[in-house]
C-alpha cells in the first residue's frame, strides 16, 4: 500500500488478489466519510485506466472516490491472454468487497460500462446507482452481425500485423456515424499514417484493448436483472456523439432494459478533455452529480 498526497486530498493506492489475478486500485479521500446517503463512488472505463479519471474525480471531493486500473492494464500485470467481461465484474466485486463500506455508487464508460452492467447484473448489491455510459454492446443493434465480423477483422490483423494496422480499423469503427453498411468490409482498409500510427509491428501483443475483443464488443447485458434497478439504473450518451456505435448501443440497450437513455454532455470521452479531443469535464461532472444525488 502506498500513499500520495494531490493537492486536494490524499490518495491511497491499494493491490486487491495476487500474481495475475493482481488489480490495483486508488482510494481518493477518506472511505470513513462514505455514508449511506452519499457512499463512495467507483469511477471506471476499460481499457482506459485510472488515470483518465483524475479530472471527473476532482469534482466529488464531498465523498470518497475510487479509480482502478482494469485487469491487463495500467499498474496491473501484462499478459496476452484474451479478457472477458466476466472476469472484469469479478474484479470491481472484488475491489468493492476489500473496500468494506457497503455498496458505492458507480459510473462506468466504455468498456467499463459493459462490465458495470455485469456486476450489476451478477452482484446487485455491489451498487446503489448505476451509470453506463455508451455501453459498446452490439449484442441488439440491428448491424450486430457486421459489427461482430468487423471486430474478428480487428482481432485477425492485430494478430497478424500488430498494433498499428489494428488501431487503424478500430478508430475507423469508432468514428464511423450510424450503422454498417453490409459491404463495410470490402473496401482498402485504412493506412495507420492516417491516424499518425506506425504501421510497423513491434511483435508484442498485450495491448488491453484487443485483449478485451471480442467480448466487450458481443456481451449482451441482462435486461431482466438490470430492471430490477428501477430507476437506480442510468443508461447515458453523449449529446455529440451522434449515431456512433458505442451511442447507437447504448440507446438500443436502454430500450431492451425499458428505461429512456440520458443525455450526457460532450462525447465517449467528454468526462476528460484530451489535446485533439476537447471534452467537457465540468459539465459532465454536474451532469453525473445531478444523476447520482
Amino acid at each position: 500500500m502506498s500513499d500520495e498526497t494531490t493537492t486536494t486530498r490524499p490518495v491511497t493506492t491499494r493491490i486487491v488478489g495476487d500474481g495475475d489475478d493482481a488489480i490495483t486500485y486508488d482510494v481518493h479521500g477518506d472511505l470513513a466519510d462514505a455514508s449511506v446517503d452519499r457512499p463512495a463512488l467507483f469511477l471506471f472505463g476499460a481499457p482506459m485506466d485510472a488515470t483518465g479519471f483524475r479530472k471527473l474525480g476532482a469534482h466529488f471531493e464531498d465523498r470518497p472516490v475510487i479509480t482502478y486500473d482494469p485487469r491487463g492494464a495500467g499498474r496491473n500485470p501484462v499478459a496476452t491472454a484474451d479478457i472477458t467481461v466476466a472476469q472484469h465484474a469479478e474484479d470491481l466485486h472484488r475491489v468493492i468487497g476489500a473496500l468494506g463500506v457497503g455498496p458505492v455508487d458507480a459510473f462506468g464508460s466504455s468498456g467499463g460500462a459493459e462490465n458495470l452492467l455485469a456486476l450489476a447484473a451478477a452482484h446487485p448489491d455491489d451498487v446503489r446507482i448505476v451509470v453506463a455510459h455508451e455501453p459498446p454492446s452490439a449484442a441488439e443493434l440491428p448491424d450486430r452481425e457486421t459489427v461482430l465480423a468487423v471486430v474478428d477483422d480487428m482481432k485477425r490483423t492485430y494478430a497478424e500485423h500488430g498494433d498499428g494496422a489494428a488501431m487503424a480499423r478500430f478508430i475507423r469503427l469508432v468514428m464511423f456515424d450510424g450503422p454498417l453498411p453490409a459491404d463495410y468490409l470490402a473496401g482498402p482498409a485504412p493506412d495507420p499514417a492516417m491516424f499518425g500510427m506506425s504501421s510497423a509491428d513491434d511483435g508484442t501483443r498485450t495491448n488491453p484493448l484487443f485483449r478485451n475483443m471480442p467480448s466487450t464488443i458481443a456481451y449482451a447485458p441482462d435486461p431482466a436483472a438490470l430492471r430490477a434497478f428501477g430507476d437506480r439504473l442510468v443508461i447515458a450518451a453523449g449529446v455529440e456523439s451522434g449515431s456512433t456505435m458505442a451511442a447507437r448501443a447504448a440507446r438500443a440497450v436502454a430500450a431492451a432494459v425499458g428505461v429512456s437513455v440520458t443525455d450526457f454532455p460532450s462525447h465517449h470521452g467528454g468526462f476528460d478533455d484530451s489535446p485533439g479531443y476537447p471534452g467537457d469535464p465540468d459539465g459532465f461532472a454536474a451532469r453525473l452529480r445531478e444523476v447520482i444525488g
